[in-house]
């Protein structure tokens, strides 16, 4: 988008005035007068330009245990959501939570596996099998970077995507504590799917009540072989537009002038989804397909959490697990002499001196909450999540 400024504003011609630089004024009589030479000034402005840049990690899987999905962080979706018929998409597989269908390997990936597999599961008997892993963090506005290898083969459907923490479907994990509309009122951002369109090429797709199903406010890019190379796929949802990055390179910007319930449900927690699916609006799947697998190197998100370093380098505190769901972690390379926990509301949740380099946090409702960490004078504050 190219925007041309000109040092001559027009005014409505009723009080319209040139002003020059010369000690004898010019006087202009009632007529038509051609200007020649406009000295102007051009902006180019980048419409896909990255609006907010998110440096803080504050949720992550690196996937360096070796065997079963980290519990603390995944959640297996297996229940159906349309009884008697299995899922959306007339897609043609059960997810299961075996270890044969998603497992941690000894290179440190996640593998999703896709299986080729009579396989019969609440009164329904399928073809294939797969896994849905649901993140048991949530947020609002951040950055996610997901490096991945896609499975191989037509008829798969691999996607890590979004879905707002309150969407009512039976068996995701967030629906028994936050379920409350239907899709699309919940919003889906779709951070990468494969299989939709011709090979290799990776879209990116937005659902909103204005636009959903087979009508998404989509955009695609051609990525090199990526059943055989990692590619890291990305979002960065700010207050104001979501973005899609392939490779950190930008490909598709969401961002409607008008932003409603309609047009933007995204001003509410979304959680991280990874599956692969099977057939359905994804085509036919080919008869000789046996197994293949989404492989995940990493999945990790950003947001700006640094509040107050007054007097005090994060480098010098380290909080961990965050997110955590027991217990809160905290070192530095002075004395913690009280650590203050509050709320979003700035509410004081707790107050501590003494042994204060390991919080209790396990009667706490999940959520986002500020630590305030004291050595001194020195005060430092870090956003903490707890599951």
């Amino acid at each position: 988008m190219k925007l041309n400024y000109f040092k001559l504003f027009v005014l409505p011609l009723f009080v319209c005035q040139l002003v020059f630089a010369q000690e004898t004024p010019i006087d202009f009589s009632a007529g038509t007068y051609l200007i020649d030479a406009i000295d102007y000034e051009t902006i180019q402005i980048d419409p896909n330009a990255l609006d907010v840049i998110y440096t803080d990690l504050v949720w992550a899987d690196e996937f360096d245990i070796e065997g079963s999905v980290n519990p603390d962080n995944w959640h297996h979706q297996t229940q159906i959501i349309i009884p008697g018929v299995g899922w959306a998409n007339q897609e043609e597989q059960h997810y299961t939570n075996r270890i044969d269908n998603s497992f941690v390997d000894n290179s440190g990936a996640l593998n999703i596996v896709a299986k080729k597999e009579n396989f019969t599961d609440q009164g329904l008997t399928k073809s294939y099998t797969s896994a849905r892993l649901n993140s048991k963090f949530a947020f609002t506005y951040g950055r996610v970077d997901v490096r991945a290898k896609l499975p191989s083969g037509d008829g798969t459907w691999p996607a890590i995507w979004t879905l707002g923490k309150n969407i009512n479907e039976n068996g995701g994990f967030w629906d028994s504590s936050f379920g409350s509309v239907n899709w699309p009122v919940c919003g889906e951002i779709d951070i990468m799917e494969h299989g939709l369109d011709a090979l290799n090429e990776v879209s990116s797709a937005l659902h909103t009540p204005c636009c959903h199903g087979g009508n998404p406010n989509k955009g695609t890019i051609l990525a090199t072989d990526v059943a055989n190379n990692f590619h890291v796929y990305s979002v960065n949802w700010s207050p104001d537009q979501i973005t899609f990055l392939l490779d950190g390179v930008v490909f598709f910007t969401y961002n409607p002038t008008v932003k409603n319930g309609s047009t933007w449900p995204f001003f509410e927690d979304q959680y991280i989804l990874l599956n692969v699916a099977m057939g359905g609006v994804a085509g036919a799947i080919d008869p000789a397909f046996t197994e293949s697998s989404m492989v995940i190197d990493y999945v990790r998100v950003y947001q700006n959490t640094a509040l107050s370093t007054e007097g005090f380098n994060n480098n010098t505190v380290k909080i961990f697990p965050n997110p955590a769901n027991t217990y809160i972690n905290i070192t530095a390379t002075g004395t913690i002499n009280r650590v203050v926990l509050y709320d979003l509301l700035g509410t004081r949740i707790l107050n501590k001196t003494k042994g204060s380099n390991r919080l209790d946090v396990t009667h706490l409702n999940p959520g986002i909450y500020l630590l305030e960490i004291y050595s001194g004078t020195k005060k430092l504050v870090k956003k903490v999540v707890i599951n």
